[in-house]
């Protein structure tokens, strides 16, 4: 595939497999850091009865053979419960600064245990902390009354902190093991859509979709049918 810049259109005859058109957009919006956060994407999600939730979350991982994307979170929060029981989903990278934007739907999965086990260790010990430390989308009744939480889980994880919950009294690294109700999700694409900002609100848009089947932990696929969209 030839390099592609951000002033570029799609091209006359789309590609047969968008995903690599996707992932080198992902990696040019990381490499030109057009933004504090160039993977940051929009998961929607849905309550069995039908109502849409929407949050932004980090891609951690962007696999175009055989086509998934990775992100982490707290398996009890609300975007987990409502995959628990509604696992079609959607995600929306939007780089302003390229003019260029990629929506997928599709269905998430658990990731496997030691890919999220792997992850886990490459997390600053702050961020494990968190992970052990909140009870995310759970209410409680103050700021100060979470600090308090996390500091107290810090104990019982045998970390004595500072005066602040950013800071250890030791300067030993810890070992902090992933909590079992922490860790990621697959998004499998089975539609995804490539959208490049064109002059007069003339935008380029193509959208590509294929069939997924499980196969125990994982899908299988057809291949990509792909069509022009209006703008």
């Amino acid at each position: 595939m030839k390099e592609i810049r951000s002033t570029d259109l799609l091209p006359d005859e789309l590609p047969m497999d968008p995903l690599h058109w996707a992932d080198a957009w992902i990696k040019e919006a990381g490499a030109s850091q057009v933004q504090r956060n160039p993977s940051a994407m929009t998961l929607v999600t849905a309550r069995s009865d039908g109502q849409p939730s929407a949050r932004v979350v980090l891609c951690r991982g962007f696999v175009p053979d055989p086509g998934y994307l990775v992100f982490y979170t707290n398996y009890r929060s609300r975007k987990a419960v409502e995959i628990e029981n509604n696992n079609r989903v959607a995600a929306q990278f939007h780089w302003d600064a390229l003019g260029r934007q990629i929506r997928v739907e599709g269905r998430a999965v658990r990731s496997p245990d030691s890919e999220s086990d792997n992850y886990f260790a490459s997390r600053d010990w702050g961020s494990q902390l968190g992970a052990w430390g909140s009870d995310q989308s759970a209410p409680i009744e103050s700021r100060q009354a979470l600090i308090t939480q996390i500091r107290a889980r810090a104990q019982a994880l045998g970390l004595e902190l500072g005066e602040s919950t950013d800071a250890l009294r030791s300067d030993k690294k810890p070992l902090i093991a992933r909590p079992p109700h922490w860790g990621g999700y697959r998004l499998w694409i089975s539609t995804i859509e490539l959208w490049v900002e064109g002059p007069d609100r003339i935008h380029d848009r193509a959208l590509w979709t294929r069939d997924l089947l499980r196969t125990n932990e994982n899908f299988s696929v057809s291949p990509w049918t792909g069509e022009r969209l209006q703008p």
